[in-house]
Formats: C-alpha cells, structure tokens, sequence
C-alpha cells in the first residue's frame, strides 16, 4: 500500500481527482485529494491575497496533521510546475516520489504565469480585469475545450462546468522558491499534450524545462486531454499505481 497526496491544477477541487482516487482506493492505497484554498468546496476562502504560498502551505499542513510518510505527491498542471515541487523542498523526508500530470518544476524564480505564452498572458490578464474583479481568472469555456476530445462523458463535462471555481490571480502570478533539497527525489512525469521526444527537444533550448532533463526523471506517455482525469482515469490510475510498487 502506498500514500497519495493528489493535488488539482487551476479552476479544480479535489472532486477532479474521485474516478483515480477510487480507483486507487480500490487497489489498496492510502489516498488524499485536496483541494486547495478558495477552490471546490473551500471556493469560499478565496481572497485577493490567496498566492502560491497559500498553496503550499495548505499541503506541507495536510502531510503534517495527518502524520503523512513516504507520500507519492502527484500535481496537475500549476500543481505540478509549483506547488509540489515547493512542498518537496520544505519537506524532502515525507516525500518518496514526485508525480508530474502534464507539467514540469518550474525553475527557481519562475512564475506558473510566465511559463505561458504572451498572448497568453494579455488575454488572461483582461480576463481578470473585466471579469474577476481584478483578482481572480474565471474558468475557461469548458465545453468548447471539450468538444474536440473523444469519448469525454456529458456528465464528466457537466461536473467540470458546474463545480470549476475561479482561479485566484496571485497563485500564478508568485515566483517559486526552491532551495534544491526537492531535486534529490525520483520523479515521474505523465505526458499528455506532447511526447516524451518533444519534452527531450526543449530541455536544452527552453529554459523552463531543463529541471525535466535528470537522471531520476522518468517519462510515461498518456496522450489525450490536458486534463486526463476527466478523459482517461483508469489508465492514469494505473499509472500512479506502478509508480508506486
């Protein structure tokens, strides 16, 4: 039996993560979904003021009252470019593996905004300017995201649309801070968007890659949505469960 800590990326609760959670549950595993401050059913502690190291520390608390040990720490997404990387490093003795779903450690530094494109960036500022009260990033157009991925059950996206909660703008927009402790820990990456090739291609011309290019990072290809608990739970499970045995 091992120990998860599941951890959602933007707009999600740890509802996202029930279909692996279960799954995970039934192969005998210890599991944790949480959903961290202002987000699923703690939507209505988000403030203005709710950053990075707000996120963080609604894990390092989690791992720590629950007496959690040899946690396999999974992050989606923002989780997984900033959060668990920043817990691993403030608590490297809890921790036995590090998860990737589609993301990467961003560098020492680095904001989650940063890592997107321009465009990117300018559209999601406006966004949070006329449409979350200059603080919070509003969910984006699900549906329209969805209608390109097969197979995606209607109330899988009925749930996304209905209980995804606004994005607080100050957890993307804090740098990380890492002290290096977390980069002695195996990692696995889960890789969705791109291959394993394309990810090798970037790490020594993109900055925001090259903490992917270790001997202790592994590689599993899951191709499909960007959000493959919603798309292909059972195969992702499958996946957190031989990372752990």
């Amino acid at each position: 039996m091992a120990t998860y800590v599941l951890l959602p990326g933007f707009w999600l609760g740890a509802w996202a993560w029930r279909p692996v959670a279960d799954d995970l549950g039934g192969r005998g595993h210890d599991v944790h979904s949480l959903s961290l401050t202002g987000m699923g059913e703690r939507a209505h502690l988000a403030r203005p003021d709710t950053d990075l190291e707000t996120h963080i520390t609604d894990v390092l608390n989690l791992i720590h009252y629950a007496d959690l040990r040899d946690v396999v720490l999974v992050g989606h997404s923002y989780a997984g470019a900033v959060v668990i990387p920043s817990v691993a490093d403030r608590m490297p003795d809890r921790i036995s593996r590090l998860v990737f779903i589609d993301s990467g450690p961003l560098p020492d530094g680095m904001s989650h905004l940063e890592f997107a494109p321009p465009e990117e960036r300018s559209r999601d500022a406006e966004r949070v300017r006329t449409e979350g009260d200059g603080w919070r990033l509003p969910p984006p157009p699900w549906r329209q995201l969805a209608s390109e991925v097969p197979g995606l059950p209607d109330d899988t996206l009925e749930r996304l649309v209905r209980l995804s909660a606004p994005q607080p703008w100050a957890t993307a927009t804090t740098p990380v801070r890492l002290a290096g402790a977390w980069e002695k820990l195996p990692r696995l990456h889960v890789l969705c968007g791109f291959p394993a090739a394309e990810v090798r291609a970037r790490i020594g011309v993109v900055p925001a890659f090259r903490h992917m290019a270790t001997e202790s990072s592994a590689y599993r290809e899951l191709p499909g949505w960007h959000w493959p608990m919603f798309d292909r739970p059972g195969e992702l499970a499958a996946i957190l469960h031989d990372a752990a045995v």
